[in-house]
């Protein structure tokens, strides 16, 4: 059964997750991920015949370094608050126990919020993207994000108009599928990478950027849930 606890002591929780997890996914980006941002810059700088240090107003080594790990970990708390909000207004409705109802948001989050986008519009590098379309870009990158979430929401609905667990299962891919499908074939494409920029570097680049989101939402999802399992008795109370 869910635990029975306050907002303020799951918020704590959630937020130190968050962190935790945050500068875990920036050590994975600062190892995996940052020799590739720094390969692609290296081109783009070729390309224009001037340097980013030359204009920059914050350091490479700082950008890549603390600069890393302060975003990373500041984007961490920001997710564990809301993981916890949600899991303190969704507890209730998931009727399971505390694990699997962490996890299961964890997962829905990394299903919704990341997949869905990635296979959409994955990650581009430095020297890659047209400036004059960056508008068009956001505001398809947010209408994929939003339709990701839609469809672990009607994932979820389908799933509980059936009573068998395959059903179940079976239900909630064809309703998430749906609506990802409409959202793939409505939404426009951008084929932006230069055809001299080597396929090795942005396919390493993505998979890095992927590697850190399934690092962040896993640590998330894993931390959170050890931290639930920690609670105080005297932080308990009545439903």
């Amino acid at each position: 059964m869910p635990l029975k606890v306050g907002y303020a002591p799951l918020l704590l929780r959630g937020l130190l997750a968050g962190l935790i997890a945050g500068l875990l996914a920036g050590g994975f980006a600062y190892l995996f991920g940052e020799p590739h941002i720094d390969a692609a810059i290296a081109i783009e700088e070729a390309a224009a015949g001037h340097s980013h240090g030359d204009q920059a107003e914050i350091s490479r080594d700082t950008q890549s370094g603390a600069g890393l790990f302060l975003a990373t970990g500041l984007y961490g708390v920001a997710l564990g608050g809301i993981l916890a909000t949600a899991y303190t207004l969704l507890r209730r409705r998931l009727h399971t126990t505390d694990t699997r109802a962490a996890l299961g948001l964890t997962a829905a989050a990394l299903l919704g919020y990341v997949l869905v986008p990635y296979l959409k519009y994955p990650p581009n590098p430095p020297a890659v993207g047209d400036p004059a379309t960056i508008n068009q870009r956001t505001i398809a990158y947010l209408a994929v994000v939003v339709l990701g979430l839609v469809a672990v929401w009607a994932a979820v609905l389908a799933a509980r108009t059936q009573t068998d667990d395959w059903r179940r299962a079976l239900a909630a891919t064809i309703g998430f599928l749906a609506v990802v499908t409409v959202a793939h074939l409505l939404l426009p494409t951008f084929d932006e990478v230069p055809d001299t920029f080597p396929a090795t570097l942005l396919w390493d680049f993505r998979i890095s950027s992927l590697g850190t989101q399934v690092v962040l939402w896993t640590a998330l999802g894993l931390i959170f849930t050890a931290l639930l399992a920690r609670v105080p008795a005297r932080e308990k109370v009545a439903a």
